[in-house]
């Protein structure tokens, strides 16, 4: 009755989970040589139904994210015709299921919504130690903390006006057009990610298409198939590094890979492939870009920073990216970080844009709802993958990567001993190819859809993200084939 739960205490000597111990360790089952996946699955699901139970509210929560853009647009309707304070008791009841509607079509509180039913499950088999167990020690929130810090600093002033006059360079040779900046943006920004990392490489990236782009109010079909792009584009542009992308950083030190093994085998790749997939789009799309053109033409320019920023600031807010990235994996640093960034912003408050916490605690909150349900899905990740071939692997992984974050597939992919090099380099290849499938698919795609979802009306659609982020996926995946 008094028993503590204990990593080394995760195993049994007879090859089965050790009763009352959540979750079993990959390695406790034993006697699954020769058996059908199916079989595997069905094994470890009558050894430990509580697995079954977690992956049936994570795939509840992975519907949920699909339904989430209709139930915002309900409460939008209902909204409307809120009434008065008249009513009375009508009223309250009525205003009470319109902001219920709110928070549960608000995609990056959903994975939390099921965290719920998910520790009430936990405690109610297990008891409270072992969920208190569970989320303190096993469950790592290292990667949503460090993706709110480095959305917090990438999105302030002084990044942004450097971020923007390196790829207005690069849009100046298009005599920057609406076209010139689209395919600067989707170029140059998801590349350089390998350098400031994909989280902020994507919100610089957002915020710079929505002033640029999304504000001319382009069609619907080319809405998606630039946020399609720039969810894929970022997931690949981040592997030109072993440090930049989430995916990459689970398995790097663990399978050796370094900034030179990146390269040669994902990162020249990535680079043709987002080249050829913004080409694409850019074709596609060239009789409206040419409207665009004489619309922003008509319109005045888009507003710029009244003046620049000492360049003194400027490194300041450098340094801090660059040490938030450097300790990464260290969350009491880099917290330390973001408190000396927040004292030293009110000390130059002359030169800081207005502080919006709200997205960046938003995206926060969804990776650690993921990360929190994630954790328990590796009883059936690992057998998936364990028994394919590489190029099964690679069209497995980003099939898998599309009802759960990349991350995760790789660092699952990682404790299947029997992987081969091949296999480790399909597995992490299939992942980032198809992380812009979905809002799931990747760490910073929360992020991007917080920066640009009020450009689409009624939220941004599951099935448009995915039908638009498909010929960006199928290119990389066609390279890495």
């Amino acid at each position: 009755e008094h028993h503590t739960v204990l990593p080394c205490e995760n195993r049994a000597m007879s090859g089965t989970p050790t009763p009352g111990v959540f979750p079993p360790a990959l390695d406790s089952y034993s006697g699954e040589a020769g058996l059908a996946v199916f079989d595997i699955l069905a094994r470890r699901a009558a050894a430990e139904p509580l697995l079954a139970v977690a992956t049936g509210l994570f795939f509840l929560a992975l519907v949920h994210t699909f339904l989430a853009p209709k139930i915002l647009a309900l409460a939008h309707r209902l909204e409307k015709r809120r009434p008065t304070q008249a009513d009375g008791d009508e009223s309250t009841a009525k205003t009470f299921r319109i902001e219920m509607l709110h928070l549960l079509g608000e995609i990056e509180a959903v994975f939390l919504i099921w965290g719920v039913p998910l520790l009430a499950a936990i405690i109610w088999s297990r008891g409270f130690a072992a969920a208190e167990y569970f989320v303190g020690h096993l469950v790592q929130f290292a990667e949503p903390m460090f993706v709110v810090v480095i959305l917090t600093i990438a999105a302030s002033r002084p990044v942004l006006q450097v971020a923007e006059r390196a790829i207005g360079l690069l849009a100046s040779a298009g005599r920057k057009t609406p076209l010139a900046w689209w395919l600067a943006i989707l170029t140059a920004g998801p590349l350089f990610g390998s350098l400031i990392t994909e989280p902020a490489a994507m919100v610089i990236s957002a915020l710079l298409l929505s002033r640029m782009f999304y504000d001319l109010e382009p069609s619907r079909n080319l809405k998606y198939a630039t946020l399609g792009l720039l969810f894929v584009n970022v997931s690949v542009g981040g592997t030109l590094t072993h440090f930049a992308a989430p995916p990459v950083l689970m398995v790097a030190g663990k399978w050796g890979w370094t900034t030179g093994f990146m390269l040669q085998n994902f990162g020249f790749n990535a680079a043709i492939a987002i080249g050829i997939a913004n080409l694409f789009y850019a074709l596609w799309f060239r009789r409206e870009f040419r409207e665009l053109a004489l619309r922003a033409a008509a319109q005045p320019p888009a507003p710029t920073v009244a003046e620049p920023v000492p360049v003194w600031i400027v490194f300041v807010h450098l340094a801090l990216l660059g040490w938030t990235v450097f300790t990464a994996h260290t969350p009491p640093l880099f917290i330390g970080g973001l408190l000396f960034f927040l004292v030293f912003r009110e000390a130059t408050a002359p030169h800081q844009s207005e502080l919006d916490l709200r997205s960046p605690l938003l995206v926060g909150c969804f990776l650690a709802g993921l990360v929190l349900h994630g954790t328990l899905q590796a009883w059936w990740v690992g057998p998936l993958l364990g028994g394919l071939g590489p190029t099964a692997l690679l069209a497995g992984s980003a099939a898998l990567t599309a009802v759960n974050d990349n991350a995760a597939i790789t660092y699952l992919a990682s404790l299947v001993p029997s992987l081969s090099d091949a296999g480790r380099i399909a597995v992490v290849a299939g992942a980032v190819a198809g992380g812009g499938m979905t809002v799931v698919a990747n760490a910073p795609n929360p992020a991007g859809q917080a920066v640009l979802g009020r450009h689409f009306e009624s939220g941004i659609s599951p099935l448009g993200l995915a039908a638009a982020a498909a010929v960006p996926t199928l290119i990389n995946l066609a390279f890495y084939l």
